[in-house]
């Protein structure tokens, strides 16, 4: 019932925007943790080799600079945050020049690499999640320093936070490395990162959030990187089946802990379903290849071995991954509609163009 309750007000602030044609200021700030899903550029600043501060990364970002993003150009946070108004991108919380704007409507956290397990960063030499948590706060002190701490504590809770994360845990930790595969099985390991993602989201909370997407896992067994590692070239079920079975028990936990969390409103961002849609009706979406990525082969090479050196594809916007692992700046736009559709059919609206 809580679930359906903050649906609704959603859905009712929502509407009130597009009444006027405008679905900007919703929300004062974006907050972006998790992965190298959604890192504009942390990884430049700490001693790690999962960077992407070089060419061909960020070959259609606004001139053609390799911000960090791992793609071509932008990533959903950065979409986000231009479709409600706010800002063009998101930049990553380390970047030294951050200016006072910036942190005034929101900055990116996210460590490529990174996961819900902290023996995932460990393995990758990545920020962890929980001290995504810790930089946070630091970044809240900095807020207050710049406005105040009553309109910070109000951007804070007004703030769209997006998570993004647990796809290496499982990719790495689980599949490729023998990491946790030998402590847990399947189901007992996703209910392990389950329960970090909820302390997760219950440190966020106690910090002011209050408005949070919570990312699924994509279908893991459809990576090039993940296909090649069995020496195959059809999606891989298995870990297809996982994806969905964790997919599935996200979806059933977060009501319980919005409950938990009064005041809280807190939604699933599925992302399995809009990427198989690409990799089944590839050439609806302007597709032609969903099964290599546009750097190199396209089966190994992401990060580091992904350089200005390796062949690059001649246009990336045909390709669904721009690496062995991440898609391109097409797929996450069609990503990104999606979600927000998903907010629109429920107001019967038509007519809007992303």
């Amino acid at each position: 019932m809580a679930f359906a309750v903050f649906i609704f007000a959603l859905l009712l602030k929502v509407s009130t925007a597009l009444s006027s044609q405008n679905i900007t200021h919703l929300f004062p700030a974006v907050l972006i943790f998790g992965d190298s899903t959604a890192d504009s550029g942390n990884n430049n600043y700490i001693n790690t080799p999962f960077k992407a501060d070089h060419p061909p990364y960020g070959e259609d970002f606004p001139g053609k600079i390799p911000t960090g993003r791992f793609s071509n150009g932008k990533l959903v946070s950065d979409f986000w945050a231009s479709l409600l108004g706010i800002k063009q991108t998101v930049p990553p919380f380390l970047q030294p020049n951050i200016s006072d704007f910036d942190i005034r409507t929101g900055v990116n956290f996210a460590s490529a690499g990174s996961g819900y397990d902290d023996m995932t960063a460990q393995i990758s030499q990545v920020i962890p999640v929980t001290k995504q948590l810790y930089y946070f706060k630091e970044y809240i002190k900095r807020l207050k320093k710049v406005v105040g701490i009553k309109e910070a504590n109000r951007i804070i809770e007004g703030a769209l936070v997006s998570i993004s994360a647990g796809t290496n845990d499982f990719t790495i930790s689980y599949y490729d490395l023998p990491s946790r595969r030998d402590d847990f099985s399947m189901d007992d390991y996703q209910d392990y990162i389950l329960k970090k993602l909820q302390n997760f989201v219950n440190g966020l909370y106690k910090l002011g959030c209050r408005t949070m997407v919570v990312s699924g896992l994509p279908p893991m067994g459809c990576l090039p990187i993940q296909m090649l590692s069995r020496f195959s070239r059809t999606c891989l079920t298995d870990q297809n089946t996982d994806a969905r079975v964790y997919n599935q028990k996200l979806m059933n936990l977060l009501p319980q802990i919005q409950s938990s969390l009064k005041g809280s409103r807190i939604m699933y961002a599925d992302i399995y379903n809009p990427m198989t849609e690409m990799i089944r009706n590839p050439r609806k979406h302007g597709f032609t290849h969903t099964k290599v990525g546009c750097c190199g082969t396209g089966l190994l090479e992401a990060g580091p071995i992904c350089t200005y050196l390796t062949p690059l594809c001649t246009n990336p916007s045909n390709y669904l991954f721009f690496d062995s692992i991440h898609p391109t700046e097409a797929a996450y736009r069609y990503v990104t509609k999606t979600l927000l559709n998903k907010i629109l059919r429920h107001l019967n609206t038509s007519g809007h163009v992303f």
